[in-house]
């Protein structure tokens, strides 16, 4: 067993160069991308070369240097679309870095120079951190400089292949991440500070496919089993603790639906299942819930727990009426069986930003 333990510590080295070495790649290629991309978006910007050019140069690259792949006419469109879509974007706009020599005089870094022309390096941006194919699908249905930024850095944080960060576009994770931003209360922010695009407004449960309607059992049964792509769904941030979780108060026992732990919010997350629209008194038993947990459950280094209400829908006024005066750290949130309708969600969102402007103009 000794031996196997020193065997698999081998292992470890082995696959942890290889990810360095793959991660150094893809740095690679996609600050080549870019610096491609500059120039030729510099060479028509210059009307030293014409849109034909372009088509030309796939022409060259595929017939004298076949062993390139990945640069046909569309692909190097694209190239080009990347440079010129970040270009200016504030996380690339400091390329020419500069850095302090011995007598503190703030140099600038050599920019590599092709011909006559200075190229810019993005290998320390955020940019070379995700994969091109990332890169594409971000590109595609993306429209803001906001939304790309967002994508690209839950692309980052949470490790996403494509299938898992196509999924997530198609579900509008921007739109609902912000809407449930706008609905952290002060207890929450105070309680964690870095709690912004934690949490949704809405989560969308199609993998589910569950008929309409169903019972609260069939929900969580379901979750449970599909449990790998509800984490998906929330974030991988989200450790999975328990179903039906129980505590004891006094001489009773209570079960809680879905218990989860957050790493880096340091708390307990508990999600509570309802099967219809909210009701004000779902706040007293998820309260009473959460006093449980950290009387008896929380350990000393861990923060308040926090709740979170799924139900199949909300009013808004209602919702904020009844967290108004309470100061626990709650969430009221839906769930949907079916991918949300963008548009819609995006009027939505401007809703909420005007009525919470309209209530600050107010006060």
């Amino acid at each position: 067993m000794k031996l196997e333990k020193q065997f698999l510590e081998v292992v470890q080295l082995i696959k942890q160069a290889q990810s360095n070495a793959y991660k150094a790649i893809n740095v690679e290629l996609i600050n080549c991308n870019w610096q491609v991309g500059e120039y030729i978006s510099n060479r028509i910007a210059q009307a030293a070369w014409g849109n034909k050019t372009v088509d030309e140069l796939a022409l060259f690259i595929e017939k004298r240097h076949p062993d390139l792949k990945g640069y046909s006419r569309s692909a190097l469109y694209r190239i080009r679309q990347f440079y010129e879509t970040y270009r200016n974007s504030k996380f690339v706009a400091p390329v020419a870095r500069q850095i302090q020599n011995n007598n503190n005089h703030l140099i600038k870094t050599a920019k590599p120079v092709v011909g006559q022309m200075e190229l810019s390096d993005i290998r320390t941006t955020i940019l070379s951190a995700i994969n091109w194919t990332n890169h594409l699908i971000i590109l595609s249905k993306a429209k803001t400089e906001e939304e790309r930024e967002f994508y690209i850095r839950l692309s980052i944080r949470e490790n996403y292949g494509k299938r898992e960060l196509e999924r997530q576009i198609c579900s509008s994770i921007f739109e609902r991440v912000k809407m449930g931003n706008l609905k952290l209360s002060s207890k929450l922010r105070d309680i964690n500070p870095g709690i912004s695009n934690t949490f949704k407004s809405d989560y969308v449960l199609e993998f589910l496919n569950l008929p309409m309607p169903h019972s609260e059992n069939d929900l969580q049964k379901a979750l449970i089993v599909q449990m790998k792509t509800f984490i998906l769904e929330l974030g991988k941030d989200f450790l999975f603790m328990g179903e039906e979780y129980r505590i004891q108060v006094g001489n009773s026992d209570f079960k809680t639906d879905l218990l989860f732990f957050h790493r880096t919010l340091q708390c307990m997350v508990l999600f509570e299942l309802k099967t219809d629209k909210f009701k004000p008194e779902y706040l007293g038993q998820l309260n009473f819930y959460l006093e449980a947990l950290d009387r008896d459950v929380k350990k000393e280094h861990e923060k308040p727990s926090i709740g979170i209400l799924l139900c199949t829908g909300q009013d808004n006024e209602v919702v904020r009426y009844s967290l108004n005066r309470s100061l626990s750290p709650a969430l009221v949130a839906a769930y949907q069986m079916q991918l949300p309708d963008k548009k819609l969600l995006q009027q939505r969102l401007h809703e909420i930003i005007e009525n919470n402007d309209s209530r600050k103009s107010i006060i």
